[in-house]
C-alpha cells in the first residue's frame, strides 16, 4: 500500500432483472473502489453502467471524513449515449454547495445551509447506497431509524438527471443479520431496507439490502420491487492493506 492509503476495496457488481420475461439477465455493472486514508478518511469511487434504455453510464466520487460525515463528491452522468451533466459538491457543517453544468438545465450554482452536519449523500451508485447503511445505529438492535435532510445528487431513482442537490428523508430498517452466499464468496451480513423516502418526486418500490458486517457496509446483494424489478450482486471482491 502507498504512504496514504492504509487499505482499499475493490469489487463489482453486477445489475439483473427480476422480471418475470427477463429473470436473471443482465442488465448492467458497476466497479467500484474505496480506500481508507490514514487519517481515517475514506473515497468511494464507481464507475456504473445501466444498459436498459435509455442507458446510463455514471462515474462518481465521494470522500468521507472519519466520522463518515460526507465532504465532497463529483458525479458526470450521460444518458442515453450522450453527455447529461457533471457537477462537484461540497459540504461543510453548516453548508452544502453544488457547481455543476447540465445539457438541460446549463450551468447551475446551488447553496444550501444546513441546520446540523449532513449525515450522508447518496449519488445513485450502488456501493454507495450499500455505505449508507453505516447511518442506522445497530447497537439499538432491529427496527426502524428515520434520517433527516439526506442530500441526493438526482431524484430520477437511476440517478439519470441533474446531477444537483435534492433533499430527501431517509427510513431504513434493520431486519438481522445473516451469512450470505453471492457470487463473490460467503459473507457474514447485515440485512437492512429502505422502508420510506419522503421528498422523492415519484414514491421508491420496496427495497432490500445487505452488506458486509464489518463496519466497511460494502453492498453484497440489493433487490427493488415495483416498477422495477431489479437485483444487484457483488461478483468479484478483494481486499489489500491491513484492517483498520
Amino acid at each position: 500500500m502507498n504512504r496514504g492509503v492504509t487499505r482499499s476495496i475493490t469489487g463489482t457488481i453486477l445489475y439483473t432483472s427480476a422480471k418475470p420475461e427477463r429473470l436473471g439477465a443482465g442488465r448492467g455493472r458497476e466497479h467500484f473502489r474505496i480506500d481508507v486514508h490514514r487519517d481515517g478518511s475514506r473515497t468511494i469511487a464507481a464507475h456504473g453502467e445501466i444498459d436498459d434504455a435509455p442507458a446510463v453510464v455514471r462515474d462518481v466520487n465521494l470522500r468521507v471524513d472519519a466520522g463518515g460525515l460526507p465532504r465532497e463528491s463529483f458525479v458526470r452522468i450521460a444518458v442515453g449515449g450522450e453527455f447529461r451533466g457533471s457537477g462537484w459538491f461540497r459540504f461543510s457543517d453548516t453548508l452544502a454547495e453544488c457547481e455543476a453544468w447540465t445539457a438541460i438545465e446549463g450551468r447551475v450554482s446551488q447553496k444550501m445551509e444546513l441546520a446540523t452536519p449532513l449525515l450522508a449523500f447518496g449519488n445513485h451508485a450502488m456501493v454507495n447506497d450499500g455505505y449508507l447503511l453505516n447511518l442506522y445505529d445497530l447497537a439499538r438492535g432491529p427496527g426502524v431509524q428515520v434520517f433527516r435532510t439526506i442530500l441526493l445528487s438526482s431524484p430520477d431513482h437511476r440517478g439519470a438527471t441533474g446531477p444537483m442537490l435534492f433533499p430527501i428523508d431517509l427510513a431504513i430498517e434493520f431486519v438481522g443479520r445473516e451469512r450470505l452466499k453471492v457470487a463473490a464468496g460467503k459473507f457474514d451480513a447485515l440485512h437492512f431496507r429502505f422502508v420510506d423516502i419522503p421528498g422523492l418526486p415519484l414514491e421508491h418500490p420496496p427495497y432490500d439490502l445487505w452488506c458486509t458486517d464489518d463496519g466497511d457496509y460494502v453492498l453484497l446483494k440489493a433487490a427493488v420491487g415495483g416498477y422495477m424489478q431489479t437485483a444487484y450482486e457483488l461478483t468479484a471482491y478483494d481486499r489489500t492493506g491491513e484492517p483498520a
